[in-house]
């Protein structure tokens, strides 16, 4: 289907004023099946998949842009963004300005797409499952580092899963989450996996 996007594109004589945006809205549904047969997906070193709110293997998904002599084709950015940054990027494309009624959460992406700046304007980003906020993540931008605090997991089942296999995906409150006080801590650029929470007695900072 993307392949037919692209070639209806070119095909129009489209392909230099056009921005394409290629992305999935959460990361592998671990659980899927079909009938007995285990079809679910595989995130990698990260840990959960989809439905789940906080962890990396649910909310961790690559971004695929083009658009020929207006963004440096083969380039690597490894800066948080986020599928609301859809909504300023294309109001400013379209000549317009976001509300200024409200607060906006996206941010506007071409500055970092053509490597105006160097970091996403995301210093924060809050990790919702459903309406309920799961985890948060900080960009410390002085030092790289990137923080993230849990507030509420899913409980994998059975003990010692990576995902809800009994229930077909992790709900989002209710009996099956624990809430996390203090919260869960990790340090991602050190601990992408999320495999070490951080203790005061680990990380006095």
């Amino acid at each position: 289907f993307t392949g037919q996007v692209l070639d209806a594109i070119d095909k129009e004589g489209l392909k230099d004023t056009t921005l394409v945006y290629f992305a999935s809205d959460h990361g592998g549904w671990l659980e899927r099946q079909e009938g007995k047969r285990q079809l679910g997906g595989w995130n990698g070193i990260y840990k959960g998949g989809k439905a789940m709110g906080g962890w990396e293997g649910g909310i961790r998904v690559p971004g695929i842009f083009r658009w020929p002599g207006v963004l440096p084709a083969g380039t690597v950015i490894d800066e948080p963004t986020s599928l609301m940054d859809i909504f300023p990027t294309v109001v400013h494309l379209a000549g317009g300005a976001v509300p200024q009624d409200r607060v906006i959460d996206g941010r506007d992406l071409l500055p970092l797409l053509q490597g105006a700046v160097a970091h996403s304007e995301h210093e924060f980003l809050f990790h919702y499952c459903g309406i309920h906020l799961h985890a948060v993540r900080w960009h410390q931008k002085d030092t790289g580092a990137v923080w993230k605090a849990h507030y509420v997991t899913p409980i994998f089942s059975p003990p010692g899963a990576g995902a809800c296999y009994d229930r077909g995906f992790c709900p989002c409150f209710g009996e099956g989450v624990t809430h996390h006080e203090p919260p869960l801590l990790f340090e991602l650029s050190q601990d992408p996996s999320e495999a070490k929470p951080l203790s005061a007695d680990t990380e006095p900072l």
